[in-house]
């Protein structure tokens, strides 16, 4: 479990890391290089979750050397359907991160949630429903590894 306390916003334990996958971490269905080694680091913290439609179709292929589950959703409702991910595992011990606008209510439901812009570009919606907005992936983890960026981002 990592514990953070954010003065002015609350005090994190997070036990889940979730994610979306295309256009979170892969783009056109392909990991971004050198993320594997990233996410395969904080699984030794945080136990990983992918939440997906999968797109293209790779997820599992992407992902098998990497301790993580994977959940591929089928294609209706599944913005609802990362909301309820989220809740089964608990709200407030997960950090949803994630671009499209089927992951505008599991950013909403978890603790944290964080939206990247990335080259899949991310949902005006998503944006709004986040409490924090990364350029990129590599920068969003960064906040695990370096938790006072998260600190100054979120304080009160």
């Amino acid at each position: 479990m990592w514990k953070i306390e954010i003065p002015g916003f609350r005090k994190l334990e997070i036990n889940y890391l979730v994610f979306d996958f295309n256009g979170t971490l892969a783009v056109d269905g392909i990991l971004f290089p050198g993320l594997k080694e990233q996410i395969i680091a904080l699984s030794h913290q945080f136990k990983i979750h992918v939440v997906t439609a999968d797109t293209f179709g790779k997820a599992a292929q992407q992902l098998q050397e990497i301790p993580c589950y994977l959940k591929i959703l089928p294609a209706e409702n599944q913005a609802e359907a990362k909301r309820r991910y989220i809740q089964k595992l608990g709200s407030e011990q997960t950090v949803a991160i994630g671009n499209g606008r089927n992951d505008r209510l599991m950013l909403v439901e978890a603790v944290v949630g964080i939206a990247v812009l990335q080259e899949e570009g991310a949902s005006s919606e998503t944006l709004l429903a986040s409490d924090v907005v990364c350029k990129n992936i590599f920068d969003a983890l960064n906040l695990f590894s370096h938790p006072k960026r998260l600190v100054a981002t979120l304080r009160g």
